[in-house]
């Protein structure tokens, strides 16, 4: 048993997503997609495996049955796991993450620290507290990513002839439902483990089946895939799309990109040495690892009466995809002359937002400068020197939840309890409060 547990604290595991903020538009995709005056985040795939045990189920070596594998793995919901066997012990029926740390303390600890275990913050939860009872179809396509077992939602569809019908359902367990993105959503079916090849690329077991803890996994390269990620992360080719462009876009800009030419999966950047992190947008010193800031300026000094010019320059040099992805980060670059006591010199501030800007409702997008793999974006600035001793000040920050704010502020007037309220308002702090500082330089110019 000890033997079994050091070998899966090998497993993988997939994505990293913010929060699902919107729902609805009005159009659905064929894997039941919708989106409703603004957007759910993500479509999902396909399929069950049951829980046949790991000795007795290969796992397929070729690409092609790796993507057999995903399209059955991730059917969307994860249908109930089910009655467990009958010899598993509770600890190894058990759904709860809290149950998979007393062997995989590490892969537990990172994925707490991980937008994975936020995935139903409190601005999902905000959504969908009211809108499970209003229109609970909507709620369950937000549940879709954010919360995708069977088990982690209240409701669940009871057709009736042509009309879709909601019931309570049975196997719902509200404590894991706040639980977000589980260890369970990726790594099992039918109470059968699944995972990614152990580190020496071998699939087998440490032993049979029937004498390790939840019968071993079945293992599998489809966990080192993209497209294991693909789910949340890319819309459907018929999904909804601005200016010819899927809203969301993420795989395809990988796959278009040096990074999926190569073969470098979500997993090498997102997940290294296979930590359970999933670091992304919100993460400082993952944005500084991709990204690279330069600012030049044609000349040292000034005199009074020239013009300063100065150039900041963005290069995505790291990033397998769009610089930043999706709509809701935003890049904000601010160049501006500041005096000795370093207050801005009047008229000076010049200011550019970098990413994907749409409207509110989603109907329009009004820019799109993110910057592809491999790209560069400029800013350049020019202003008159009119005293001695300035200096320039140039800064880029990012605002990884930047379409939130707008969002949050709008949704909180129209919430109709306090307790939905409280969570819209406690997002809209989280948001404000996500944004950092990238680069920073003052140059004396003067």
């Amino acid at each position: 048993m000890k033997e079994d547990c050091k070998a899966t604290e090998e497993w993988g595991g997939s994505i990293d997503s913010p929060f699902c903020y919107r729902a609805q538009m009005g159009r659905a995709t064929k894997h039941g997609f919708l989106i409703v005056r603004v957007a759910i985040w993500g479509t999902c795939l396909l399929g069950l495996v049951g829980g046949v045990p790991a000795s007795d189920r290969p796992p397929p070596a070729d690409d092609q049955g790796q993507i057999t594998f995903l399209n059955r793995h991730w059917r969307i919901p994860i249908p109930p796991q089910g009655k467990p066997p009958a010899r598993f012990s509770p600890l190894e029926a058990s759904l709860d993450p809290e149950s998979c740390a007393i062997c995989h303390r590490l892969q537990y600890n990172d994925w707490m620290s991980s937008l994975h275990s936020k995935s139903m913050g409190p601005g999902i939860i905000g959504q969908t507290t009211e809108l499970i009872h209003d229109d609970p179809g909507k709620a369950l396509l937000c549940y879709r990513c954010h919360a995708p077992l069977s088990e982690q939602q209240e409701k669940i569809e009871a057709k009736s002839g042509s009309r879709s019908r909601f019931k309570k359902n049975p196997t719902f367990l509200a404590s894991l439902q706040r639980k977000g993105m589980t260890c369970v959503a990726c790594h099992v079916r039918g109470h059968q483990v699944f995972g990614p090849p152990k580190r020496d690329g071998s699939l087998g077991n440490s032993g049979p089946a029937s004498q390790l803890l939840h019968g071993g996994a079945v293992r599998t390269p489809a966990f080192e895939r993209a497209e294991f990620c693909e789910g949340c992360h890319q819309f459907e080719p018929d999904g909804y799309a601005l200016n010819g462009k899927l809203l969301e876009n993420t795989y395809n800009e990988w796959q278009d990109g040096p990074f999926g030419r190569e073969g470098k999966a979500c997993q090498s950047c997102h997940m290294p040495d296979r930590r359970h992190l999933w670091r992304g947008i919100h993460d400082p010193e993952m944005v500084k690892q991709g990204v690279t800031v330069r600012l030049t300026l044609d000349k040292g000094r000034y005199l009074v009466g020239e013009d300063v010019q100065a150039t900041i320059t963005l290069t995505n040099s790291g990033v397998g995809h769009y610089f930043p992805t999706y709509v809701t980060p935003k890049i904000l670059v601010r160049v501006e002359l500041v005096d000795g006591g370093g207050g801005r010199v009047a008229d000076s501030l010049q200011e550019e937002r970098i990413g994907r800007e749409v409207t509110p409702d989603l109907a329009q997008e009004l820019f799109d400068t993110r910057i592809p793999p491999g790209k560069s974006y400029a800013v350049r600035y020019e202003r008159t020197i009119d005293r001695l001793g300035l200096k320039l000040r140039a800064s880029v920050a990012v605002a990884p939840d930047d379409f939130y704010i707008t969002f949050f502020e709008a949704m909180l007037p129209r919430a109709r309890t306090q307790q939905a309220r409280g969570w819209l308002q406690q997002a809209l702090e989280d948001a404000r409060g996500s944004s950092f500082i990238l680069f920073k330089e003052e140059v004396d110019v003067s």
